[in-house]
């Protein structure tokens, strides 16, 4: 057994885990989480852990597991890890309180480990200057997700030795709706007593190409339209090709409307339409007491078995009062 206070090394998942604070730290394959559950945790500072990350996450809601990937020979973290929550829930929540606050002055990006961040992906990148000094990746993220979904965390660039802002930064958006809006609203507007400046960003290796050309807002679309393929269809079908109103359906002669539409139902067996001889004074049109016709009402006879006459009672059963008794069928 370690030491009081020693961390416990072992290797557990392929030796990329560290145990330290409980078997709730365990990492399993993403095949074992449950995804929808899990909240992916980027942009982490190396000197964060998986204990920090969960104590941190621990506050929103019961925590599973907490899976950070790490590099097999420096036992380095990559800057990510994955949060597996109890149920969708508590994953839910976590994003909305804990996304974008800051771990050792480096913001977090929290969010759904299963939302596919390459499909996301379409060049709406803003570049945001004049920037005030004091403002913040949190800040800035507030202020540009009010116009859509923000893929990633917003970026302020930042002098290496100094770590004070440069006076610019970049916002980017899962579509060009989101960031036409953005520029739309924040071009020249205020932010920390500044007028900040928004258009798009240029292109990395391109000469002076700036994000948002025809091009990519055609790629974009049809993104768009090839992920809504893959949507469950939520409309009816239409009818038939070339049916002139009023049609029924395939094998209903025309004007006739569907069962269920305004048509009569069918009349029950044993049960004596309007008018009809043979119902007692009174009750033209009520259904016959039960043996009558042959049967309970709605039952047909037996097969081989022919149904009695209209208004004819049972062989043995005697007619009611004031009804006349009427002859013997044929032989």
């Amino acid at each position: 057994l370690p030491a009081p206070g020693a961390m416990a090394q072992s290797l557990i998942a392929g030796g990329r885990i560290t145990a330290s604070a409980g078997s709730n730290l365990l990492g399993q394959h993403a095949v074992d989480r449950n995804q929808e559950a899990t909240v992916y945790v980027g942009n982490l500072d190396p000197q964060v852990t998986e204990e920090i990350v969960w104590e941190v996450f621990v506050q929103a809601g019961p925590v599973v597991n907490v899976y950070m990937p790490k590099d097999r020979v420096s036992n380095a973290h990559q800057g990510y890890a994955f949060v597996e929550y109890r149920g969708e829930e508590d994953a839910d929540y976590a994003i909305k309180v804990l996304n974008m606050i800051k771990l050792f002055g480096k913001p977090i990006r929290a969010n759904k480990a299963s939302v596919d961040k390459k499909s996301n992906d379409v060049g709406a990148n803003l570049f945001v200057g004049n920037l005030d000094p004091d403002m913040d990746e949190k800040l800035l993220y507030d202020t540009f997700s009010a116009f859509g979904v923000v893929i990633t965390t917003p970026k302020i660039m930042r002098d290496p030795d100094t770590g004070n802002s440069r006076g610019f930064g970049f916002v980017s958006y899962d579509s060009f709706e989101a960031s036409d809006a953005a520029i739309e609203a924040m071009n020249g507007q205020f932010l920390c007593n500044r007028p900040i400046s928004v258009t798009y960003a240029y292109k990395k290796d391109t000469n002076g190409e700036r994000h948002g050309t025809p091009a990519e807002r055609l790629l974009a679309a049809n993104m768009e339209k090839k992920a809504t393929t893959h949507r469950p269809h939520t409309m009816f079908a239409a009818g038939p090709a070339g049916a002139p109103p009023g049609a029924g359906p395939p094998g209903m002669p025309p004007g006739m409307p569907p069962a269920g539409m305004g048509m009569p139902p069918p009349p029950l067996v044993g049960v004596a339409p309007p008018g009809m001889m043979g119902a007692p004074p009174g009750m033209m049109g009520a259904p016959a007491p039960p043996g009558m016709m042959g049967g309970p009402p709605g039952m047909m006879p037996p097969p081989g078995m022919m149904p009695p006459p209209m208004g004819m009672p049972p062989p043995g059963m005697m007619p009611p009062p004031g009804m006349p008794v009427p002859p013997p069928p044929p032989q």
